[in-house]
């Protein structure tokens, strides 16, 4: 049945196309609504950024056809901008939820055989809707639950025969009946009563289980410490896997095993340019303000978690191909850090990219930041979908889900998920526990 659908601004401001992905129903967006989201469009934060990008679609659309009366949409529904019987000439003490639901309950009494949804990230708006005797609901259109999350690792058993033969060849054909992802990592389990068992990876044509990449001596003085830590300098080593995103709570070693290799191909292969990292600068608790001084001397605190990582691999390897100190990777150009706010505009070619705390990027965003990518280039995101700082995405509709959830069937993109903690016992248990 045809719908109508009321849209919130916090919608438009999570994603500017949103108005394009309800299908055949009549999209309606209240005059309260254009007004919020004209408060927000002088802003630098991507916030700002969606604010316009809704302003540029709307000013698209009207071209043919008025916004009053209702613009047709490629998907076959209509889309309408609703004034009220103020024509919007909105009160100062106008209030657009009050609005929101007004107009809601007025379309629903008047076509009462149509459902009238409000679509919303407000919580509160949800509930005062459902008291209202209204539908309201979440834009699910990009969430990605954690439980439906693709993991990028299965167990396997097959004969003893087909394990041993894989053992000595590297090289095995799928199992009959096995249809799955590439670059998806398989623990391979003998079923002859044996504890053998190999580390191996569908290949990218879904063909073949394929041996990993053992690295048989410490990358930048690290070595993998379970399965999961293999998985992912395989699929960090690989030059032809061009995406990895990696997944797992706090002290699995993420963002650790991503310098490490980054370094390691940067200056002992001479794969890459140079490794470029990016985090978005999103504060743990309450935000301290602008900070003073120079951009390194404001990039400062934000860069320290790096530097940390930075420290323990040199503590862990002497030396990374001569250089013994933390400044002389900075000084040198080796390592570079950006703010996420001056990616866009920028073609970033042959470097390896690490964006680090994912999880706190909207889709928006994390689309931003990929479709930066230039010839040659390899982009790692890391991220804890349990750990969220950012108050406009939550665990499901966050851009780091989103990326694993579009890329698991790409020939160019491996994922993995780490679960078990290696920074301290301690460390552990506090992320199990707490």
């Amino acid at each position: 049945m045809r719908k109508h659908y009321i849209i919130d601004t916090n919608i438009l401001l999570h994603d500017p196309n949103s108005v394009l992905q309800f299908a055949d129903n009549d999209v309606i967006i209240p005059i309260e609504v254009i007004i919020e989201i004209d408060r927000f469009k002088h802003e630098i934060t991507s916030r700002g950024q969606n604010a316009r990008e809704v302003s540029r679609i709307l000013d698209q659309l009207r071209q043919s056809q008025s916004l009053a009366k209702g613009v047709q949409l490629p998907s076959g529904g209509t889309l309408r901008v609703h004034c009220g019987h103020d024509h919007g000439a909105s009160p100062k003490n106008a209030y657009a939820d009050a609005e929101i639901l007004r107009i809601a309950r007025e379309i629903q009494d008047a076509d009462p055989n149509r459902p009238v949804v409000i679509v919303t990230k407000d919580i509160n708006l949800r509930i005062r809707a459902d008291a209202l005797g209204l539908l309201a609901e979440d834009y699910t259109t990009d969430r990605v639950g954690l439980k439906d999350l693709y993991t990028g690792r299965i167990e396997v058993v097959e004969s003893g025969e087909f394990v041993q033969e894989f053992a000595r060849a590297g090289l095995a054909p799928i199992p009959p009946g096995l249809s799955r992802y590439p670059n998806e990592y398989v623990l391979l389990k003998s079923n002859n009563g044996t504890s053998m068992s190999l580390l191996s990876r569908i290949d990218a044509n879904c063909e073949n289980l394929v041996r990993i990449i053992d690295p048989k001596k410490p990358i930048c003085g690290i070595r993998p410490r379970n399965k999961e830590q293999y998985f992912a300098f395989d699929a960090l080593l690989n030059d032809a896997i061009k995406l990895v995103t990696i997944m797992g709570k706090a002290g699995t070693g993420k963002t650790l095993l991503a310098m490490a290799a980054g370094l390691h191909q940067v200056l002992h292969m001479k794969s890459y340019r140079g490794l470029l990292v990016t985090r978005p600068m999103t504060p743990v608790g309450k935000s301290m303000g602008a900070l003073p001084g120079t951009i390194e001397e404001k990039l400062a605190p934000w860069l320290k978690p790096i530097s940390d990582t930075l420290e323990t691999l040199i503590d862990a390897a002497g030396a990374i191909a001569g250089r013994k100190d933390v400044r002389d990777l900075w000084a040198n150009g080796t390592v570079d850090v950006q703010p996420l706010s001056y990616i866009r505009g920028r073609s970033i070619p042959k470097q390896f990219l690490i964006v680090d705390e994912a999880q706190n990027l909207t889709p928006l965003e994390v689309k931003t930041i990929i479709t930066r990518v230039g010839d040659g280039t390899k982009v790692v995101m890391t991220g804890d979908a349990y750990q969220i700082d950012n108050p406009y995405v939550d665990s499901s509709s966050n851009g780091f889900n989103y990326v694993v959830d579009r890329f698991r069937a790409e020939p160019l993109a491996a994922h993995i998920e780490l679960s078990k903690g290696e920074r301290s016992p301690l460390a552990e248990l506090a992320a199990n526990l707490l």
